[in-house]
């Protein structure tokens, strides 16, 4: 009988595939931009719809052509500049030498830190300012506000942001004005810009490896003990181990990914949510209130899930100007 030879089933990119520690993402490369404002922004997954936009890619077969375009909704309430942190390098890597906090915080968040009662903000950023000659980054503390949209939380996320600028003392000069601020998605993205979308996916809980790693149902002989939904051999008797690369059941989903080049196509104002509500508001979701980004294509994670947008790292081309939208859709997705 002819021996059956095909390649290994599933990446082993992302291994090991365990749970994320936290549902916020931590941003750890960030590009660099001479702009003085925050290089992120953060929503909340709110569902997605379709529109109908005019292809104005001269390169595309459908240029100047009305195409079908799926798209994802983000509600973006704005977030709010809470501190600012200084690093300087070291032989191992960055390390923070001092930060200030914002005296106007959020009370929902003594939920997540408590200031000493003896801190000063203005003792705090002269120490910041003294130790400019010694920085080699500046980053700034953001805090979101879930209160103002449909999700049921009100302790805000907190993640760091980069800020951009020419050099350490114009960042440090553009995260003072902010601090304490309120940022809106249209003082970070403009529409048509590229940007990456990094949060966390669905989690699927413990599954075996046909689903997990997508491998071949057993056949013929190999399921007379009535197991066909597992792997032939976990391994050889030399080297009498199992390799890590072996396929075998285990956690799907509920992992940190980022998806590169996603196109912002409009940002809109608290003013125009009815463009994209639909009758009865998204399915397990509700209704968007604030300010919303509709981002093409799909995102990863599932509804009321935190999606950090990030100005793209590598763009596969320059930010060009959004495409005409002409319709979009607002009948209810019940049953989709």
């Amino acid at each position: 009988m002819v021996r059956h030879h095909q390649p290994r089933k599933g990446s082993v990119a992302f291994s090991p595939r365990k749970r994320v520690a936290k549902e916020t993402p931590r941003i750890k490369a960030w590009p660099s931009n001479e702009e003085p404002k925050l290089l992120g922004l953060a929503g909340y997954k709110v569902g997605m719809t379709h529109a109908i936009v005019v292809d104005n890619d001269k390169n595309s077969p459908t240029s100047g052509m009305e195409v079908f375009t799926p798209v994802t909704v983000l509600e973006v309430p704005p977030l709010v500049v809470m501190g600012i942190r200084s690093y300087e390098k070291t032989a191992h890597g960055l390390k923070v030498i001092t930060e200030v906090i914002a005296d106007n915080l959020d009370e929902e968040l003594s939920r997540k830190i408590t200031l000493p009662k003896d801190y000063d903000k203005s003792n705090a950023i002269a120490k910041i300012q003294d130790a400019l000659e010694k920085t080699e980054e500046i980053k700034v503390l953001v805090h979101t506000n879930p209160k103002m949209a449909s999700v049921p939380k009100k302790k805000p996320e907190i993640f760091e942001c980069a800020i951009g600028g020419k050099s350490v003392e114009e960042k440090l000069n553009a995260a003072l004005e902010l601090l304490g601020n309120e940022v809106k998605a249209s003082d970070i993205f403009n529409e048509g810009q590229y940007v990456d979308a990094i949060a966390t996916t669905k989690g699927k809980g413990f599954q075996g490896v046909v689903k997990r790693w997508n491998i071949r149902i057993q056949y013929g002989k190999a399921t007379r003990s009535g197991k066909g939904r597992h792997v032939g051999s976990i391994g050889p008797w030399t080297p009498n181990r199992t390799m890590w690369t072996v396929a075998q059941a285990g956690q799907m989903g509920y992992h940190k990914r980022t998806e590169f080049n996603k196109r912002i196509l409009k940002i809109g104002d608290e003013s125009e949510v009815e463009l994209v509500n639909p009758d009865g508001g998204f399915i397990k979701y509700g209704v968007v209130k604030n300010d919303y980004v509709l981002v093409k294509g799909s995102l990863p994670g599932p509804t009321k899930r935190l999606v950090i947008l990030r100005q793209a790292i590598r763009p596969k081309k320059a930010d060009d100007v959004a495409p005409q939208i002409n319709y979009i859709s607002t009948s209810s997705k019940q049953g989709v």
